[in-house]
C-alpha cells in the first residue's frame, strides 16, 4: 500500500473502516484469489483493524474523560 492510501484509510471514519474490512474479508473468502493477493489483501486488513482499534481507543478515553468531567 502507498502512503497515499495509507493517508486515506487513517482519515476514514470508524464506521468506513468497518465497510472496508467486510469488503476484505469478502475478497479472502473468494475461491479464485492467488495466495500473494491474499497476503495482500490480508496485510490491509491488518492495517485496518489496527486503525479501527486506535479510534475505538481514542472514543473510549473521551467517554471516560467526560464521565469525569460530569
Amino acid at each position: 500500500m502507498n502512503p497515499q492510501q495509507e493517508e486515506k484509510e487513517k482519515k476514514r471514519g470508524l464506521e468506513e473502516n468497518f465497510e472496508a474490512l467486510g469488503q476484505i474479508v469478502e475478497q479472502l473468502e473468494r475461491e479464485d484469489i492467488s495466495l500473494e493477493e491474499a497476503f495482500e489483501v490480508y496485510s490491509r486488513g491488518m492495517e485496518l483493524l489496527k486503525e479501527c482499534n486506535s479510534q475505538i481507543d481514542r472514543v473510549e478515553k473521551e467517554v471516560l474523560k467526560l464521565g469525569q468531567e460530569a
